[in-house]
């Protein structure tokens, strides 16, 4: 028999200007200031405070935060933010259980509807991720070397679009989703992040994300866990 526990999630999209954060069933999300002194006890407090003058209750929380995770853990702290995020115990903080995944994973997730999708988050740097079978994979592409002097987050991230100009910056993009899609032959594209908007067209294959996803994405993260109580 299944556990009858009626499940209320919390998701926090963790930014580095602001904290976007809705619970399950509310009718839209509030923002929270973050900035780069805010560090995990104050963001905790913050939530929780906010979401008090809300009324909003729940069991479990999902956060997208913008840094490498690995197995739930955050392993660096973000540089827009303060210290104390890695190894920090999110779920004694909040007391219910927490699941956390990279930001753009979180996104990823939320905006997958099938096949083999690849998520790129086109903000501050550079976000992917890869989701098939509804299953999402984080990827640091943004570290990698795209030439001898270059990350790929060099170029299509915020700082290479204020240095490049806007046509040499979307012509690195062109070219990035090109050899994307020549080695791993995705079935679509999804573009989000900020940038995004700055794009009056797509490359082939591509679509156009929307940062809401990351809600659909952070709910989604439970889903595996509910198909098994039913």
């Amino acid at each position: 028999m299944g556990d009858s526990t009626e499940h209320r999630t919390l998701v926090i999209d963790v930014g580095g200007t602001n904290l976007k954060v809705l619970a399950e069933g509310a009718a839209d999300r509030i923002k929270i200031k973050s900035g780069r002194s805010l560090g995990p006890t104050d963001m905790v407090e913050k939530v929780q405070s906010a979401c008090k003058e809300q009324g909003w209750t729940w069991n479990r929380v999902s956060m997208g935060f913008p840094a490498p995770v690995v197995g739930g853990r955050v392993l660096t702290d973000p540089s827009n933010l303060g210290d104390g995020w890695q190894g920090f115990d999110f779920a004694s903080a909040f007391n219910c259980p927490v699941r956390i995944i990279n930001d753009a994973a979180m996104q990823a997730l939320g905006s997958w509807h099938g096949g083999g999708m690849m998520f790129l988050g086109l903000g501050t740097g550079l976000g992917a991720a890869w989701v098939e079978n509804g299953r999402v994979e984080p990827v640091e592409l943004g570290h990698m070397p795209w030439d001898d002097t270059h990350t790929w987050e060099d170029l299509a991230g915020k700082a290479g679009l204020k240095r490049l100009g806007f046509d040499a910056w979307k012509a690195h993009l062109w070219a990035m989703i090109d050899r994307l899609t020549q080695s791993i032959d995705p079935d679509y594209f999804v573009l989000g992040g900020g940038n995004v908007k700055k794009l009056d067209e797509l490359p082939p294959r591509c679509e156009r994300g929307d940062n809401r996803n990351a809600f659909t994405g952070g709910f989604r993260m439970w889903a595996p866990d509910e198909a098994a109580e039913r």
